[in-house]
């Protein structure tokens, strides 16, 4: 016997951004993004198949924890900018505001735009108080990131395979005034 299995995922807008469900036509650019140099603090490069499997693992995370991280897209083209959103993987310290942005996004405030965003998605719809970001040590540009969202480092985490992760626990949604 079949039984059928739906999933949803939310699309969420910010003024410039669609946050939407990964879908066929974004997996050439997201693979060049795992393939690419710019990944080294997450484990990259990434091979053809490596990338294709953490693609589908986007939409799998939805469907095993309820939340997970979108496509990032520019609401006037659909043009994919980024993956953004919310985490949790085995052996994660614990969910996490997550974001990766590929090298058309960059410099255009697309991670902050839309991890703003999926701050008030955790505290608003998923009636979540407190999430984290973990950074790598040495990557300037997402403590920044981190500190400009409010976020504290809290303490340090060091994962089997990525090595130290700084871990900043965002402002609650009581300090937000969520």
């Amino acid at each position: 016997m079949l039984t059928d299995t739906s999933l949803c995922i939310p699309t969420l807008e910010t003024e410039r951004l669609v946050l939407r469900a990964p879908d066929a036509k974004d997996f050439e650019t997201y693979f060049g993004f795992l393939s690419s140099d710019r990944t080294a603090g997450i484990g990259g490069p990434r091979t053809r198949d490596k990338a294709f499997q953490e693609f589908c693992a986007l939409i799998g995370h939805w469907h095993i924890r309820g939340y997970g991280r979108w496509i990032v897209a520019a609401k006037d083209t659909d043009e994919p900018l980024g993956v953004v959103g919310i985490m949790y993987p085995e052996g994660w310290p614990e969910p996490e505001i997550a974001w990766s942005v590929f090298e058309n996004g960059e410099g255009r405030g697309v991670a902050y735009e839309a991890a703003i965003r999926s701050r008030q998605y955790a505290y608003e719809t998923l009636g979540w108080s407190r999430i984290i970001s973990c950074t790598k040590n040495d990557n300037l540009r997402s403590m920044a990131l981190a500190r400009r969202m409010g976020a504290i480092h809290e303490y340090d985490y060091n994962h089997p395979r990525l090595g130290p992760l700084f871990v900043w626990r965002h402002l609650s949604a009581e300090e937000l005034g969520a």
